[in-house]
């Protein structure tokens, strides 16, 4: 609860140091299942969903920092576990602080890496 409001304070406050973002076409995520070892990169439209393991990741939105493309990533996304209704992880992540807003699952880990500009 603490981490969803200290992430949705950093998102709508704009002190005078906030940085300019973009929209990216494409992002690109780490999804790691913890039973077997195996550690999967997905890339992903924006707006795309894409099948990893049990998992079923939709990537919304990929932004970056206008003037340092290659030193973050917000990735909005939304990560449903085999058919259940509920979202295991909805919301943003932010590839420079990933526990910030951290998939809570006890089988797999994602995380966002990176935005793809071109």
């Amino acid at each position: 609860m603490i981490r969803r409001l200290a992430l949705a304070l950093s998102l709508s406050a704009t002190p005078m140091w906030a940085e300019t973002v973009a929209n990216a076409p494409q992002g690109e995520l780490r999804v790691l299942d913890k039973i077997t070892g195996q550690v999967t990169d997905l890339t992903l439209a924006a707006g795309e969903t894409r099948e990893v393991g049990h998992l079923l990741i939709r990537l919304s939105e990929c932004r970056y920092p206008v003037d340092n493309p290659s030193g973050n990533a917000y990735g909005e996304l939304t990560i449903t576990y085999r058919d259940q209704l509920n979202p295991a992880f909805q919301g943003w992540m932010i590839a420079s602080a990933p526990a910030l807003n951290a998939m809570d699952h006890p089988r797999y880990d994602v995380w966002m890496l990176r935005c793809i500009t071109s």
